[in-house]
């Protein structure tokens, strides 16, 4: 029979070499078809359900990055105007390091919220709040 730290080493080994915080949040990659003048984004509530995020938020975010208008139906939403994936992925990427990441521990585990008539990030892994710029 082995002893307990026999059995500790031999279970240790079996455990995954990499991991950690990191693999907890990824950053949702968006589903995009562009049909003439128009692009849809085909995932945008999936999107916004896996930033923790209001799509309102979200939508006012990609209005005001791309500069345009958009047409709401059967949870799409359509942009006006050709954007390649690889741009709508970019803007994602701005907006999760604007308004979803911690900038003091890094983490996703945020929430937007409103003191007086500033839009604060209030992380809730290490407590702290921070002012971020307000989507118009």
């Amino acid at each position: 029979m082995s002893s307990y730290e026999d059995l500790l080493k031999m279970c240790m080994k079996k455990l995954p070499k990499e991991g950690g915080e990191g693999d907890r949040f990824r950053v949702p990659k968006a589903d995009v078809l562009i049909q003439g003048a128009r692009t849809i984004f085909l995932n945008f509530y999936d999107t916004a359900n896996a930033l923790r995020r209001d799509p309102r938020h979200l939508l006012k975010f990609f209005l005001k990055e791309l500069a345009t208008s958009y047409e709401e139906k059967d949870k799409k939403v359509t942009f006006q105007g050709r954007f390649p994936g690889i741009l709508i992925n970019k803007k994602i990427e701005l907006y999760v390091k604007n308004y979803v990441l911690c900038p003091n521990c890094g983490r996703p585990d945020t929430k937007l919220m409103k003191i007086d008539r500033i839009e604060v990030l209030k992380c809730e892994a290490c407590g702290s709040r921070q002012a971020v710029k307000k989507v118009k």
